[in-house]
Order: structure tokens, then C-alpha cells, then sequence
């Protein structure tokens, strides 16, 4: 039995709590690196710069993730596809989804990147950005777009090896650009006093590296499907489903952006400078704890993908219940230590900053909803790997634009900063009632095929 078999026997038949580690442990590892990235370039442009530079890269942020969010609208269409063909024995969809997702990506970061380039001083204006901040925001945007092609390119890479269920592969490769990156930050902002262009040119070379090692794995013949990584082949189906399966993961970056357009122009007009860096530590914090499970999510992709593909619904069902159990377990220690020990959290972020007791509640508010998160994160996973995809689309949709947008323009402006906090705790957990009640209408749906069992 070779290697594709293997895999796709470990997912179909062995126990889902061994499969579930198996392919989690890598993941989630992997995510933790590319959390604490993330979460270290806010520590040391904190630590060795200043809030009014963090502030300006707290802006810039969201808008550099739109090239992310590129990536994985191509990667995980492609991964989706991939997953359920693969369950299917479909080899003829399988040996055209490189070249279409390759187009993908092509096609969406030249619509971006470049009129962005251009504009980037109204983008970040618009994020809220004025005087020195606007300036840190401009310096570190643009640089980044200089290499989108491979921030989009290196990512859509290593979705579709997560799709094959290669997760430990997908996590050695994105460790080599990240731990690049974690090392020459600091480097750049300090001891060659680059600043924050200095933390945009460590990203980028980062993300050049994580490019080169997943076109390597696909060009020496490493996949476990057939591939061809220079081919440009246009198939208008595969082309169409991978628009369609990974356009939830794009809406929820677009939507990113649009939270982070309203949040932060709330916290300008109720607020000040420093209530725009204590949010963006704040956001910091929560975005890395919750990393694990942007790991275990890259993990349930292909073991819901592939069971759905071969018709083991019950396989389906059970392990997006026991991931998400999982999930809770892992961040619930984190989550109690975040709300019992505020101040220190937010210490290592902005060491100078003296906290009031005002400041300290509105982090634990917004903290609150943490333990929901497990579950809407393996659901919005769960949607577009059995070919639900539309159900993220419109509650992603929904979750910015009828609820973010106007308690946001609105709450803050009239009752004050600490409604910034107060409406986004709200807003998750109406939202979490929402996809309960989605994922209770789609397991009903789930029937057993004929000649399959319908649990184990």
C-alpha cells in the first residue's frame, strides 16, 4: 500500500480520537508558530519601539491579511476539492487542481496588490490612520505587497498539502519561513534600525522562503496525488469549484477587514492613541490563543472531506464533535489564566502602559466569549468540507455587516470605548446561537448512503 493509501485509510477507517492527533499535533504546532509570529512582531515593535508604532502596524495588519486571505480562498477550495475526490477515487479531478488554484492565485493578486500599492495612504487613512501612525501604517503595507505573490502563493501550497491530510508535512514547511522570521525581525528593527519597514521586510522573506519549500515538494513529485506544479491548464469546472468551496474562507478575511474598518474608527472617534494600542494587544492576545485551533481546523478539513467523499457520514458527524470538544479543552487553561491575570497578559505587550481598572475589564469582556469559539471555528471547517459552503458565506457575511458595522458606528459613539469591547462579546455569541442551530439542520441532513453503516 503506498503513501496516498495509507493516509487515506488512516482517515476512513482507523480510531478518529488517533487520527485526530495524528494530524492535529503538526497542524496546531504549526499555528502556534504562525501565531506566535505574529503575536512576537506586536512584542517587539511594542518592546523596541513605541505604541504610536504599533499602532500604525495595528492598522496596516488587516489589510496585509486580504493577501492571506487570497491565499486561502484558493487554498482551501483546492483542499476541500482535493479531500472529497480523493474519498471518491476521483483521479481526474485531483490531477487538474493545481493548475486551476495556481490561476487563482495568480488572477486575485494582481487584482489586489497592485491598485493597493498605490492607494495605500487612503487604505490606511481609512483604517482609521493619521499623522505618524498613517505613516508607520503606509511604510509597513507597502512593503509587504511587495511580495504578495508569494504571501498568496506559499500559503495556497500548503492548504492543498493539508488537504492530502499531510499535516506534519505542511507544518515542517511553514515552520522554515516562520522561524526565518522570528529571528530576523528583531534583527532588522534594532541592530539595522530599519523599524517597522524592518518587520515588513523579515515578514517577506519569511514568506519567500515558506513559497520555495512548497513549490519544491510539488516540483520533485512529493504529492501524494498526481500533479504537475508548472502547469497552467485551465479547466473551467475545477476552476469554479475552487471559487466556490474556499470563497467562505475570503469572506470571513474580507469581513476581517471590514470589523477591523469600523472597530478601529470607533476607537478614533471615542477614543484616543493609546486605546488604539491597548485594542491592538488586546486583539493580539486573542488571536494567538487562539491558534490551536486554527491548527485543529486545518486538521478536521480532510478527515470530514474525505469521509463525507466516501459516504461515512456518521465518521463526519463524530469527529467534528470530538474536535471541537478537543478545542475547548485546549484553550479553557488559557482562557482562566487570561481572566484571572489580565494586567500581566497585556504587559508583555505594552510594557509602559499603565492599565486602569476600566482597561482591565473590557479585556476580560473581551475574552469572555473564548470558550464558543471551539465551536464556531470546527463549523465554519465543517460547512464547506461537505459541500455546505454557502452557510459560511452568509453568517460571515451577516456577522460583519448586520452586526459589526452598526452596534460598532453606533454603541462607541454614544455610550463610549468600553462598548467596543461589550458589542463584540454580544455579537459572538449571538452568532455562535446562529451556527448552532446551522449545524443541528446539516447533521439532520447527513443520511447514511445505501450499504454504508450509519455509526460504527
Amino acid at each position: 500500500m503506498d503513501l496516498k493509501d495509507r493516509q487515506k485509510e488512516l482517515i476512513l477507517n482507523e480510531a478518529l480520537t488517533k487520527v485526530m492527533w495524528k494530524l492535529s499535533l503538526p497542524a496546531i504546532l504549526a499555528m502556534v508558530l504562525f501565531g506566535l509570529n505574529a503575536f512576537m512582531d506586536t512584542v517587539y515593535i511594542g518592546q523596541l519601539m513605541d505604541e504610536t508604532a504599533l499602532s500604525g502596524v495595528a492598522l496596516a495588519y488587516p489589510l496585509a491579511s486580504i493577501m492571506m486571505g487570497f491565499g486561502a480562498w484558493a487554498g482551501t477550495g483546492a483542499a476541500n476539492l482535493l479531500s472529497i475526490a480523493i474519498g471518491k477515487d476521483d483521479m481526474a479531478t485531483q490531477e487538474k487542481i493545481l493548475a486551476n488554484s495556481t490561476l487563482v492565485m495568480l488572477v486575485t493578486t494582481g487584482i489586489f496588490a497592485i491598485p493597493s500599492y498605490f492607494f495605500a495612504s487612503p487604505l490606511i487613512r481609512m483604517m482609521g490612520g493619521s499623522g505618524e501612525v498613517l505613516a508607520y501604517g503606509v511604510d509597513y503595507f507597502r512593503i509587504t505587497l511587495l511580495a504578495s505573490p508569494f504571501w498568496v502563493y506559499g500559503l495556497g501550497l500548503n492548504f492543498i498539502i493539508r488537504g492530502e491530510g499531510r499535516m506534519k508535512t505542511a507544518a515542517i514547511m511553514m515552520s522554515y519561513g516562520l522561524i526565518v522570521n522570528l529571528v530576523l525581525t528583531p534583527l532588522f528593527i534594532r541592530y539595522l534600525e530599519m523599524g517597522v519597514a524592518g518587520a515588513a521586510w523579515a515578514t517577506n522573506i519569511g514568506m519567500l522562503i515558506y513559497c520555495i519549500v512548497g513549490y519544491l515538494y510539488f516540483n520533485r513529485g512529493k504529492a501524494s496525488f498526481n500533479s504537475n506544479i508548472n502547469s497552467l491548464i485551465y479547466d473551467k469546472a475545477v476552476f469554479q469549484s475552487i471559487l466556490k468551496m474556499g470563497f467562505p474562507g475570503f469572506i470571513l478575511t474580507i469581513m476581517g477587514l471590514v470589523q477591523a474598518i469600523v472597530v478601529f474608527n470607533a476607537i478614533v472617534g471615542a477614543g484616543d492613541e493609546k486605546d488604539l494600542a491597548f485594542f491592538a494587544a488586546a486583539n493580539r492576545i486573542l488571536l494567538f490563543i487562539m491558534t490551536p485551533l486554527f491548527g485543529l481546523m486545518r486538521a478536521l478539513q480532510p478527515v470530514i472531506g474525505i469521509n463525507f467523499g466516501a459516504g461515512l457520514y456518521y465518521r463526519v458527524k463524530d469527529s467534528f464533535l470530538l474536535f471541537t470538544k478537543t478545542g475547548l479543552y485546549i484553550v479553557a487553561p488559557f482562557w482562566l489564566a487570561l481572566m484571572i491575570f489580565p494586567e500581566a497578559s497585556l504587559r508583555l505587550v505594552l510594557p509602559q502602559l499603565v492599565f486602569s481598572g476600566q482597561d482591565l475589564f473590557n479585556f476580560q469582556i473581551y475574552m469572555l466569549a473564548l470558550p464558543v469559539l471551539p465551536f464556531v471555528f470546527m463549523s465554519l471547517t465543517f460547512f464547506p468540507a461537505i459541500n455546505e459552503e454557502k452557510y459560511g458565506s452568509i453568517i460571515g457575511m451577516a456577522r460583519q455587516l448586520v452586526f459589526y458595522v452598526p452596534v460598532m458606528l453606533l454603541l462607541p459613539k454614544y455610550f463610549g470605548v468600553n462598548w467596543v469591547y461589550y458589542g463584540a462579546t454580544l455579537i459572538d455569541v449571538v452568532i455562535s446561537i446562529w451556527i448552532l442551530l446551522v449545524v443541528r439542520k446539516l447533521f439532520l441532513k447527513l443520511k447514511p448512503s445505501p450499504g454504508l453503516p450509519e455509526s460504527a
